[in-house]
Formats: structure tokens, C-alpha cells, sequence
């Protein structure tokens, strides 16, 4: 008989109030429905019949202080610092090629050759001429240490030596410019050069990449400018490979970009056979650490329109408690205010509770 009053009751303030906003509606009927327990229960006391309260099961999670951190999201790729397009120094015909794609080579080493063969001659004219030119230098120099002679001869003998070394020297470099080297130590990865074909300088065909000094670029949009900076903690994730890494940002541009209006960051990473550039990756960056935060999962924060809160089972019984809450990051939500070290929160069957309702740990 209790029950069918009490649920008339409900029925007619339900159907009497119309209140515009769902919510506010739910509220009040809760609200009404608490007095009405109060009532009651008061009643079953004052007249000796003894109440019985449905106890609910839910599931908690005690609140312990721990690190908590926030992250910046980006994704990037995968970039050589050292991927050089190596071309020749001066036009010519290749003569050789000694290096193939796969290769790995040296800094300076050889990678081929251009026709020098009229400069390789000039050079043996040149070597020729030093020859004779050293000789009559030489006696001359016997001479003048003699005291025989002008000094006109010997400085002229001198002179006619010393300019054809320089041309000598200066053969011998630009016979170098006939080599195409390496400026890097690393891995031949691209080769479009064929012999007999005709070559110019700044014209690409060779690509040696250095796959042991890679990085991850990425660009943070403007507004983490003040959050995200050289040496936070980042994690990067390759999905290709797969692996993750736990690192540091090794490097923050102070400056934006005025078109995409973002700056970039580099992060340096460790050698290792299956990374490749142009590879993607998500970088995660830290841009709020707290050292000692009380979190709770997400799901289990309620609003209402007073403001968040959640379910604390206290003593066996269900109790409402008001929260604050910050950043939020992996599911988890930073409480500012309101929350203590033990206090457990109640995280699955928190549905339709009320102030003072006997819960029980699943």
C-alpha cells in the first residue's frame, strides 16, 4: 500500500510540473523523491515498521596522488638530417660510375668520374715543364750560392718554377672537379647517372641518405606556442614499424610560420635498421606535468547545473561530492578541488543514485 501511494504521488507531481528543461525536470522529480523517502522513513520509524533499503552494487577506484600529464597531439614524419643530392662541380661526360644503390660509401669517397682526359694532359705537359724549370732552377741556386751569377738569373729562375707549381696546383684542382665524391658517410639511395651521359653542375643523380642520424618533424599549431618547448617529454609512436619511443623534443622554432600559422619541432631518434625517412609518426607532447595530481577517470564526472561532481561511497552509503576539475588527458580527469587521498569514487553504477543509498563494491 506504501509503495502504490508513494508511486501515485510521483505519478501526479510528474504529470502536474512541467518544467521546460529536461534535466531540471529530473532533478526535481529527485529531489521530490528523496523527500519523500525522508517522509517516509520517518514514518516507518514513528510507528515501528522496519525499513528496508535495496543495496546497489558498483564498482570504485580509490583516489591516489600520481603524476599526471596532458599532451599536445601532432603528427609528422620521418626526416634524414643528412639526404644530400650530390651532383657534378663542372660539366662533363661520365666516364665511371664505382658505386651502386644500396651502397654504403664515405664521406669523399668516389662515387664517379667525368671525362678529364685533356686536363690530365695539360698536367703532364705541365709536370714536363716543371721538370726543366726545377733543373735550371737548381743550377742556378748552385750558382748564386757561389757567388756566381746575378741575382737577376737566380730570382728569375725562381719565379719561372715557382708559376708552373701553381699551374700544377691549379690542374690538380680542377681535375678534382672532374670526381663526383661523396660529402657525406651513408647509404646510396638514388643513382640516375649512366655512362657516356652529359652532366652539368646542379644537376641531381646521385641521393646518399645517412639513415643512422634521423629525426621527426612535425608542426604545432600557434596556440601551444607558450606550452610546448625544447626538452618537454614527448612520446613518438610509428604505426609502420610499430614502435613507440619515449624522448625528448630536441628542438622548438621560436618562429611562426605566417601562412600556416604553426611552428616546428624536431625530435631526434635512435638508430635503428627500420626506421626510414618519410616515415609518419604521432608525436605526443607534454605540455602539463603535475607531479602530484588526484585524477579520476572521466566517465565517472557528472554535471549538473551547479556544476561537476561525482559519486563517493563513504561508510557503505552513496554520497554526492562537488569537484573542480583541470586538464583532462588519456581518459583521465585532473580534480582541482574536492577530492582527497582515499576517498573512492564510485565509477560504474553511479546511474540514478541518491544521497545516502547503501552501495555495495562489485
Amino acid at each position: 500500500m506504501k509503495n502504490l501511494i508513494y508511486l501515485t504521488a510521483i505519478v501526479l507531481l510528474a504529470a502536474c510540473a512541467k518544467p521546460k528543461d529536461k534535466k531540471a525536470e529530473l532533478e526535481n522529480l529527485k529531489k521530490e523523491r528523496n523527500e519523500l523517502n525522508a517522509k517516509i522513513a520517518q514514518l516507518e520509524k514513528e510507528v515501528g515498521v522496519k525499513s528496508v533499503q535495496e543495496v546497489k552494487d558498483v564498482s570504485v577506484v580509490e583516489v591516489v596522488p600520481a603524476v599526471f600529464k596532458s599532451y599536445v597531439e601532432v603528427q609528422g614524419k620521418v626526416d634524414a638530417q643528412q639526404n644530400v643530392q650530390v651532383s657534378p662541380e663542372t660539366p662533363g661526360v661520365i666516364t665511371a660510375i664505382y658505386v651502386k644503390v644500396g651502397q654504403r660509401v664515405s664521406k669523399g669517397q668516389v662515387l664517379a668520374q667525368l671525362d678529364d682526359k685533356v686536363l690530365r694532359q695539360n698536367l703532364a705537359q705541365l709536370q714536363t715543364q716543371y721538370k726543366l724549370a726545377n733543373t735550371l732552377y737548381q743550377r742556378q741556386k748552385n750558382l748564386w750560392d757561389q757567388k756566381i751569377g746575378t741575382e737577376v738569373q737566380y730570382l728569375n729562375a725562381q719565379t719561372q718554377k715557382e708559376a708552373v707549381e701553381d699551374q700544377i696546383r691549379m690542374v690538380r684542382s680542377q681535375l678534382g672537379m672532374y670526381k663526383i665524391n661523396s660529402p657525406i658517410s651513408g647509404t646510396i639511395d638514388q643513382m640516375d647517372l649512366k655512362l657516356g651521359q652529359a652532366v652539368s653542375p646542379g644537376m641531381p643523380g646521385i641521393t646518399v641518405v645517412n639513415a643512422a642520424n634521423l629525426r621527426v618533424k612535425a608542426e604545432v599549431a600557434e596556440s601551444y606556442a607558450g606550452r610546448v618547448n625544447t626538452g618537454d617529454e614527448v612520446n613518438v609512436s610509428l604505426p609502420d614499424v610499430p614502435d613507440n619511443i619515449s624522448t625528448k623534443v630536441t628542438f622548438a622554432s621560436k618562429v611562426i610560420d605566417p601562412v600556416s600559422r604553426s611552428f616546428d619541432v624536431e625530435v631526434k631518434l635512435p638508430s635503428k635498421s627500420t626506421y626510414r625517412p618519410n616515415m609518419l609518426a604521432v608525436l605526443k607532447i607534454a605540455d602539463y606535468i603535475a607531479p602530484l595530481a588526484i585524477s579520476v577517470p572521466i566517465n565517472a564526472v557528472q554535471k549538473s547545473e551547479s556544476g561537476e561532481f561525482v559519486w563517493v561511497a563513504e561508510n557503505g552509503k552513496a554520497k554526492r561530492t562537488d569537484i573542480t576539475t583541470g586538464k583532462v588527458a588519456d581518459g583521465q580527469a585532473e580534480v582541482l578541488t574536492g577530492l582527497k587521498r582515499g576517498d573512492k569514487v564510485i565509477t560504474v553504477g553511479f546511474q540514478d543514485l541518491n544521497p545516502g543509498e547503501p552501495v555495495r563494491f562489485q
